[in-house]
């Protein structure tokens, strides 16, 4: 992360807070295998989580997720080890992860690197995701089943409309059905930079 941000607390009474946030990052794996409760329970009651595909309250997000595995793009998550910095009842997170996308009816698939920037706060001795931005960081298509089954790409008129580091999922999205619309973080994009500096704003206010 660019900013630091001292802590009072010893670092091996983190360890217990470190373990917990990691948890709710790796607990992306709920929304991989459809457990929407259990998925719910990361996000605080007013959290909002803003991705290419939703902008909004994380529960709503939850109940789209829903919709969207009744169609034919799937998704797999890998989740990496986050970065954390700590203030108190708050902490700013980052985490890469990669994205496999798959769409059944097409034949086609795409693999995309994101990084998940995360305020996640202790409330009632319990923490949980506040806030969820993705940034995009490249990508590009993949064929599951062989370059024969996919369809025909217009790749000049699909880089007007999006970025390349995520103009492949955004097909594959589209291609089910749902609107991608207006444009979203990659990396060191001046939309990057204003999510890191809010995001170390808030962590700042911390009463910690």
């Amino acid at each position: 992360m660019p900013e630091n941000h001292p802590d009072s607390r010893p670092a091996a009474d983190r360890l217990a807070d470190r373990q917990a946030i990691s948890d709710l990052m790796t607990g992306w794996i709920h929304r991989d295998r459809q457990d929407w409760d259990t998925l719910a329970t990361l996000f605080h009651e007013d959290a909002t989580l803003r991705v290419m595909w939703f902008s909004g309250r994380a529960h709503d997000f939850i109940e789209g997720s829903r919709r969207m595995a009744e169609g034919p793009l799937r998704t797999k998550h890998f989740i990496g080890n986050p970065t954390i910095a700590f203030a108190g009842d708050r902490a700013f997170v980052e985490t890469n992860a990669i994205l496999l996308a798959d769409h059944t009816e097409l034949g086609i698939g795409a693999t995309v690197h994101v990084r998940f920037l995360d305020r996640v706060s202790r409330r009632a001795g319990t923490w949980r995701i506040e806030r969820r931005d993705a940034v995009y960081d490249l990508g590009g298509f993949t064929y599951p089943f062989g370059p024969a089954a996919a369809p025909d790409i217009d790749a000049d008129a699909l880089r007007e409309r999006h970025p390349r580091e995520y103009a492949s999922l955004a097909y594959l999205i589209e291609s089910s059905g749902i609107a991608v619309t207006g444009t979203f973080p990659i990396r060191f994009s001046e939309q990057e930079r204003a999510i890191l500096s809010e995001g170390h704003a808030w962590l700042a206010q911390s009463g910690g």
